[in-house]
């Protein structure tokens, strides 16, 4: 899925998830945070993630010096949370009482590398949903080149009662 593929009708009228929502929507904190924004959300089908990475990034002085690449497993983490952002919504998680937890990834393949400065798109898109249960296509972007993609699965379970 494009944002150019979108019709106004498939389009919510709060088609933007800016940070504080999504903060309110994930549990996930600095460093572990990885998606900035989404956009064109359409309930029960798909979401956009943004991801602008910079040379700040903690992972980049160890992986790798003098070379600075993103690790593959955190990318397929973004897409994670971009499933998460759309899953809660859907579902109207609340993060008080609830958590999205990862499942499962298959078929993970990473085709380019992502650098500082990069910014991914993150296209995540339910393959099916089965009461608390979503199966997802993903793949992340750089310059509208496929850098990685994969498909995932994740569930919504009720927090532990004595989890902080």
């Amino acid at each position: 899925m494009k944002a150019n593929d979108l019709t106004e009708q498939q389009k919510t009228t709060d088609d933007v998830i800016e940070i504080g929502e999504i903060l309110r929507r994930l549990p996930h904190r600095y460093p572990f945070l990885l998606i900035d924004r989404a956009v064109d959300y359409i309930p029960n089908k798909s979401i956009r993630g943004i991801k602008n990475v910079t040379i700040n990034e903690p992972f980049f002085p160890g992986h790798f010096p003098g070379a600075p690449v993103m690790p593959g497993v955190l990318q397929i983490e973004a897409l994670a949370q971009t499933g998460a952002v759309l899953m809660s919504k859907t579902l109207e998680a609340d993060i008080t009482k609830h958590l999205i937890l990862f499942m499962s990834v298959e078929g993970a393949r990473f085709k380019k590398p992502v650098m500082p400065g990069d910014t991914m798109e993150m296209f995540v898109e339910v393959l099916f949903q089965r009461r608390n249960i979503f199966k997802f296509r993903g793949r992340v972007e750089v310059r509208g080149e496929l850098a990685t993609d994969c498909e995932f699965a994740a569930m919504k379970a009720d927090r532990p009662q004595d989890s902080l």
